[in-house]
């Protein structure tokens, strides 16, 4: 183990509390777990020598910090900052049918629901995810009553500050029927380090609208986990948006439960100057008559590294599944890499499935073009760059998040260091 991975297991034996079930079985696994290395296939291309050292402050008091305005967006708002509520729950005005609850008040009335909550979806191999389990000990418990229709987005907002290290949990369960658009907004500035693990519970004919947006800074680590469980006939539409960092790794996993679910996923990743992004997904189609469409592209600049590993997994039973996975990347020097995986396992016969990946460089004909319509070179290449992924921005269901995002990611080009 490194030093950071043993400070875990010796302060998560410390602090088991009601969620015993869980951190045990976690705490036991982490034991028996050895910290990656680059001969470990799902951290090869990945150093994490910046954790693995680590000593940051895991109690520190909230400081002061504004959650970002999404003009038009109306959202319920949730806000934590280092790991520590800061929204009161009795402050808020919930419609009929949602139920939010902070995980260490309701692990003390129903202890056995929020255990089952946190197994739900989460794969057992995820070295992180343990850790998230062991460490965190607070977080939202958001849960949709059957045939509730909200209309109210809710919009989680975590943000860690410099030299601090936390962990935090959120856990959704949408009922029967039930429809809910949640959006997951992360941050981290300078030297820190958090983990936020979520899991989603998505009953028969429901419909989960997603977003997962990582935006922390140059300097920050981020490692963190969304991991879904389709109902019958239920639907997800997700959208993911990363920024690179000293070290930033998401982890999508969408398991098919039951049959004639939709899976619909679209990631971005931005990275600028020698930051890091990796993006992991995991389709697992269990029951027969799933779909899914996977749609992930990444812009790379200078000495900056991504890796992008989507996987879709066709179990024996999974007949008539529909499946396509695409990963498109743009290179904006050749000082970049990008590492590229998209794989398709399959055990069924009739299924239709298909998957490819592209690196490219910025095209040297259009940058031309548009400098000999007299448009400055760092305008040229901003355009050129939203064009790349113009087509999964215009894709995003809600749209004040719509036009929230776009002058976001121009000004996240201009910060990329290639302008």
């Amino acid at each position: 183990m490194s030093q950071w991975l043993d400070n875990v297991v010796a302060r998560g034996a410390e602090h088991l509390s009601e969620l015993a079930p869980v951190r045990s079985a976690s705490l036991a696994k982490l034991r028996e777990q050895s910290w990656p290395t680059r001969r470990t296939e799902a951290w090869r291309y990945t150093s994490l020598h910046a954790i693995a050292e680590s000593k940051l402050a895991t109690d520190m008091a909230p400081v002061n910090y504004t959650a970002p305005t999404v003009e038009g967006l109306n959202s319920i708002d949730l806000v934590a900052v280092n790991g520590a509520l800061v929204t009161k729950i009795a402050d808020l005005n919930l419609p009929i049918g949602l139920e939010i609850d902070s995980l260490s008040t309701l692990v003390q009335s129903d202890a056995d629901a929020v255990n089952a909550l946190m197994n739900a979806a989460k794969p057992e191999h995820h070295l992180f995810g343990l850790v998230n389990d062991v460490m965190s000990h607070e977080g939202w418990v958001i849960r949709v009553a059957a045939h509730t229709k909200l209309e109210t987005p809710i919009r989680i907002v975590n943000y860690t500050s410099e030299g601090v290290e936390a962990h935090f949990r959120v856990l959704v369960e949408l009922g029967e029927g039930a429809e809910c658009t949640v959006i997951e907004h992360g941050e981290g500035t300078a030297t820190s380090i958090n983990t936020v693990f979520s899991e989603y519970v998505v009953g028969d004919r429901a419909e989960l609208e997603h977003y997962r947006f990582a935006m922390h800074g140059q300097q920050a680590i981020h490692v963190g986990g969304c991991h879904i469980k389709l109902g019958e006939a239920s639907k997800l539409n997700s959208t993911v948006v990363g920024y690179g960092s000293e070290l930033s790794r998401l982890d999508i996993d969408v398991i098919h439960s039951a049959e004639h679910a939709q899976a619909k996923l679209n990631a971005i990743y931005l990275l600028g100057v020698k930051e890091h992004f990796d993006l992991h997904t995991t389709i697992e189609h269990a029951k027969p008559n799933g779909t899914t469409e996977e749609n992930a592209r990444g812009i790379v600049g200078d000495k900056a590294r991504a890796t992008f590993n989507g996987r879709i997994h066709i179990h024996r039973d999974a007949q008539k599944t529909l499946a396509e996975l695409n990963n498109r990347n743009l290179l904006l020097s050749r000082g970049g890499q990008i590492n590229t995986k998209p794989e398709l396992e399959i055990y069924a016969d009739d299924v239709q499935c298909a998957h490819g990946a592209t690196v490219a460089e910025i095209s040297e004909q259009a940058l031309y073009y548009l400098l000999s319509r007299g448009i400055p070179k760092a305008r040229a290449l901003v355009m050129l760059n939203f064009g790349f992924i113009q087509e999964l921005i215009s894709h995003v269901p809600n749209k004040a998040l719509s036009n929230w995002l776009q002058p976001m990611l121009r000004a996240r080009f201009e910060e990329m260091g290639q302008i």
